[in-house]
């Protein structure tokens, strides 16, 4: 991108101190950056206090401020709106003080030293982002990744890079996890659904952007590491498919109702059954939770009726 573009990066952080300081050190010397505005949901470990600290310190601070290259702004919600609203706030945050790009991640990532230049070396896209890697195993994604035109979802790095056309995977992107997205199309599509919390928000967003004729891609040089998350994409129905579990019921709940809601509104009930069906197949087949199914179907009852509320007994 030109350098008259203004870059700022948004972070979503909530009760992971260490996570958040470790990545700001590493964003602190991306060049192309110009700052970093981080978004606190409520957090109770320090981090807010920390963070008052770094709010607006850069290279001219006093020798009793923190010195930064790239300078933080810091924002703490009143009450924990999850990455959903975090990032809704921190977008609508970074567009108001004139961004041009938004680089958006949560706070367990870290992006590859290089990551931002390789991502803005592309001058004809909307929303596009690196690839997230298993930063204990490298070769692996967390995120695995259904290619374009193929029905298998593939899990390893070598699996992407060959399937590239001069290094991108186009259509594809794994939205808030060093994603670049322009203040044009922010424009165009609106902010992330705040009332979705957490889990599918990021892919209603992509939804949304593609269905608004967006360029996206996934460019696999960049890359941002980042801790393993357990079974997602777990195989079920003899390998043929795969199902994105999770042991936290507060996840859960919020990717079966987002989830459902995703696939009513950009590919029809007919989609959205067979999701349901996928569930049940998989807590009664593959890894029996009756419990699931119960939660499941609270989650499916809420979507259908509009209710963003039901998630909040697992916060307490």
């Amino acid at each position: 991108m030109p350098g008259s573009k203004r870059v700022a990066a948004v972070v979503v952080t909530y009760n992971r101190l260490e996570l958040l300081q470790r990545l700001l050190e590493r964003l602190d010397g991306v060049d192309g950056l110009d700052e970093v505005i981080v978004i606190d949901n409520a957090s109770t470990d320090g981090t807010s206090q920390w963070l008052a600290e770094l709010d607006g310190a850069d290279a001219a601070s006093t020798d009793s401020s923190p010195r930064r290259a790239v300078p933080v702004v810091a924002r703490t919600l009143e009450r924990n709106s999850g990455g959903a609203g975090g990032f809704h706030d921190g977008l609508e945050t970074a567009i108001e003080r004139g961004a041009d790009l938004v680089w958006l991640m949560d706070d367990d990532g870290l992006p590859d030293p290089d990551c931002l230049a390789l991502l803005l070396k592309q001058t004809d896209l909307d929303f596009w982002g690196p690839l997230v890697v298993d930063e204990g195993d490298p070769g692996r994604l967390v995120f695995p990744i259904r290619l374009p035109g193929r029905s298998k979802v593939v899990h390893q790095l070598r699996d992407v890079e060959e399937a590239a056309t001069d290094g991108l995977i186009k259509d594809i992107v794994i939205p808030f996890n060093g994603v670049l997205v322009t203040r044009d199309l922010v424009e165009r599509i609106g902010y992330p659904r705040a009332e979705y919390f957490i889990w599918g928000d990021d892919h209603e967003y992509r939804l949304r952007a593609e269905k608004a004729g967006a360029r996206i891609a996934t460019v696999v040089g960049a890359q941002v590491r980042h801790p393993a998350v357990g079974d997602l994409g777990t195989p079920m129905a003899w390998g043929r498919a795969t199902y994105n579990h999770t042991p936290s019921d507060l996840k859960h709940y919020c990717m079966a109702r987002n989830n459902l809601l995703n696939l009513r509104d950009y590919r029809g009930w007919p989609f959205a059954l067979a999701f349901v069906a996928k569930t049940l197949w998989f807590y009664l087949l593959t890894k029996p939770q009756p419990k699931r199914i119960r939660l499941s179907a609270q989650a499916w009852w809420a979507a259908v009726r509009g209710d963003f509320t039901g998630h909040e007994r697992f916060l307490r």
